[in-house]
């Protein structure tokens, strides 16, 4: 009887087993929004917490494209801050409450409002290479980009003096003459931010920059990056982004136009960059993947920032919905940052696209250019209870069609 009831009670166990092991994983399973949150949080604190100390240019562990064309190699240090702050700025931009994401989040604003104040202290370790190389330039447009992005939580709470520090910086930027690329966009971004703070700015470098822009436009929701069009990714990582944000900034989102720009207009801008998003969002596969063409491809999940944008700023079109588009990019999330292998031992990005592979970078890449990759994550800038992370997720086009589900059919965009 002893051993019956020992069967039995064995038996019983088992049983309970796989279903307690159920249920602990669906209790610890993440929501979309925790997986996002715990990937840019790994992203950013260890550039954060070491700058803040002004540490970053002692600590960071920096990699160097095996083709480095020998310039400054501090110019790392303004890539990998001013990037990242360009797609951590919404997020920081939320209100403080005592989640743990709520937590996590007052911690790096902390640590951010404290490295804005590094990067322009000539007295501090981490003060910036604002004074040499061309490059100075890209990567303080970023930072400006932060500010326009996150104004009143990351440029508001500064101290006159570090305000005063970023105006002298970014107006002695003038000295540099941006090449016949995507670099005017650069020049423009800074000038409206300028513009937005209330200081000095110089009309003409933003007018002629939108005029050859929009000249540039190729059809279709894409952009040459100059005279020529080139198969690549830049349409995400500059030329839509920060177009659209120069125009709003210039218009006053939307409500003057620009004499002597007559096409230039948020309404063209925002159609052009819709229609991009769409295209994005079917290069995604069922997998998570997307293509993996043209130079800069170690930005990694930057390559999806005009889809994150317009699901940010609520300007997704019809053809897209938000439990799609949060789907879709949070598969890219998990496919891409799901192991560390993106990372290398110090805690920073590590120069690859999926991986350590420095062989694909290029001659100006460093690991702290890989922090475009934060630009995926703009979408956190809506709170939590947001349609954008609330509404169900659903299976995105590629998923759709190739599991033999009925899709949208796709259509060129006619201006």
């Amino acid at each position: 009887m002893k051993l019956l009831k020992r069967f039995f009670v064995g038996v019983l166990c088992l049983a309970l087993v796989p279903c307690a092991a159920v249920a602990k994983g669906k209790a610890e399973a993440k929501t979309d929004r925790q997986v996002w949150t715990d990937v840019l949080y790994k992203m950013a604190a260890p550039v954060l917490e070491n700058m803040s100390r002004g540490e970053l240019q002692k600590n960071m562990q920096l990699e160097l494209s095996p083709t480095w064309d020998g310039r400054n190699k501090k110019v790392a240090y303004m890539e990998c801050f001013g990037r990242l702050m360009a797609g951590l700025a919404p997020w920081l931009s939320l209100p403080d409450d005592d989640t743990p994401e709520g937590k996590r989040r007052k911690q790096l604003r902390e640590w951010a409002l404290k490295s804005y104040a590094n990067a322009v202290d000539p007295e501090s370790p981490d003060y910036l290479l604002w004074r040499k190389e061309g490059q100075t330039l890209v990567d303080a447009a970023y930072v400006a980009e932060s500010f326009l992005r996150g104004y009143d939580a990351l440029w508001m709470p500064l101290d006159s003096v570090t305000k005063q520090r970023y105006i002298t910086e970014f107006t002695q930027l003038r000295r540099v003459d941006p090449p016949y690329t995507n670099w005017l966009l650069f020049s423009a971004t800074v000038e409206c931010f300028l513009r937005k703070a209330g200081a000095q700015s110089d009309t003409y470098r933003i007018v002629s920059a939108l005029r050859k822009v929009d000249e540039w436009y190729g059809g279709d929701g894409w952009y040459c990056d100059g005279p020529s069009f080139a198969f690549d990714y830049y349409s995400s990582y500059v030329l839509h982004p920060m177009y659209v944000e120069c125009v709003e900034v210039f218009t006053h989102g939307g409500k003057n136009k620009i004499w002597n720009a007559p096409s230039v207009n948020m309404q063209r801008a925002l159609k052009r960059m819709q229609r991009y998003g769409v295209i994005l969002e079917r290069l995604i596969s069922p997998e998570g993947a997307f293509p993996v063409f043209g130079r800069s491809i170690t930005y990694r999940t930057g390559t999806m920032q005009p889809l994150a944008l317009l699901a940010w700023r609520g300007w997704l079109p019809k053809e897209l919905s938000n439990g799609q588009v949060r789907a879709a990019l949070t598969a890219v999330i998990k496919r891409m940052f799901s192991d560390d292998r993106n990372f290398n031992k110090g805690g920073f990005l590590t120069l690859g696209f999926n991986g350590s592979q420095p062989n694909i970078s290029d001659w100006y890449t460093n690991n702290g250019s890989l922090y475009m990759a934060s630009l995926a994550f703009l979408p956190l800038g809506l709170s939590a209870d947001d349609p954008f992370w609330t509404d169900a997720p659903q299976d995105w086009t590629s998923k759709k069609a190739w599991e033999g589900k009925d899709f949208p059919k796709d259509h060129a965009y006619y201006e």
